[in-house]
């Protein structure tokens, strides 16, 4: 949910089988870095990182996508 507490009410074809996946990815984003302040072990920082890149990458590729099918 959004600060305002409203969830997003739009969805597309293209973009509603990947929702979940970036849920997920966010998540384990949010524990990775947890874990880089909780043990400072730099490798999760990495793959925090990793994954904030695949989840631009992804997003990015959704809007081409529904750009395509306009």
């Amino acid at each position: 949910m959004s600060a305002t507490g409203n969830r997003r009410t739009w969805n597309t074809v293209t973009r509603e089988p990947w929702n979940p996946i970036i849920k997920e990815s966010l998540n384990a984003i949010d524990n990775h870095i947890q874990m880089y302040v909780k043990t400072g072990d730099p490798w999760h920082f990495v793959q925090a990182d990793k994954l904030r890149d695949y989840v631009t990458d992804l997003k990015d590729w959704i809007t081409e996508q529904e750009g395509k099918n306009i």
